[in-house]
């Protein structure tokens, strides 16, 4: 069963190919559905979080920051009817939540647990092995290409930064297990290397 029908995923499917999403696309979402498959049996409601999945970069432009926002209203937007307003609501705070990726602040144990699993789902690339990691980071890099080195430099590192100043990048358990290690490992090499770029810059 989905929540995604055929006329909804074909339009997804549209949004997520579009020429400037190098990492955005549906490569991206058929990763992600492929962990959540992959932890199917943790999650509480596996066909809300897949809807999240679906939707959670469907709008994405790299000049807005305001992507997450949008994205929920489009699957409010194209849920509304399919699936209960309680869940329809679950499945749009999953999706805003990737802003920040803190968990929303869910009563229901299931639906926390199940919005940690997808946020770390989504996270799930920085603690990939180097050579995949640093072919996200090219495809990022691609994505911001209208940013200038050094603005590029700035705010990369600053986001990077971010996730080593956490105790944990990745908050569950299974997740934290396989990837943390990696993931601190890809973020501060990549750091070493953006040191070296804005120096290059400078000089």
């Amino acid at each position: 069963m989905t929540l995604i029908d055929a006329a909804t995923r074909a339009k997804l499917v549209g949004l997520y190919s579009a020429p400037e999403r190098f990492y955005h696309g549906m490569a991206h979402v058929e990763a992600l559905l492929g962990l959540a498959t992959a932890h199917s049996a943790a999650l509480a409601d596996r066909e809300a979080v897949e809807a999240a999945i679906w939707f959670h970069d469907a709008i994405y432009d790299s000049r807005r920051s305001d992507n997450e926002l949008l994205s929920a209203a489009l699957a409010r937007e194209h849920l509304q009817g399919v699936c209960d307003g309680v869940r329809l609501d679950r499945i749009a705070a999953m999706i805003e939540a990737t802003a920040t990726h803190v968990p929303p602040d869910f009563n229901a144990p299931g639906a926390r647990s199940d919005a940690v699993l997808f946020l770390d789902m989504d996270l799930a690339i920085l603690g990939a092995p180097p050579a995949t990691f640093d072919a996200y980071e090219r495809a990022t890099r691609k994505e911001y290409g209208w940013v200038d080195e050094a603005a590029w430099t700035l705010g990369r590192s600053r986001v990077l930064r971010g996730f080593l100043d956490r105790e944990r990048i990745f908050r569950s358990a299974v997740f934290h297990d396989r990837y943390e290690r990696q993931a601190r490992a890809n973020i501060a090499m990549s750091l070493v290397r953006l040191a070296g770029a804005g120096q290059g810059e400078a000089s």
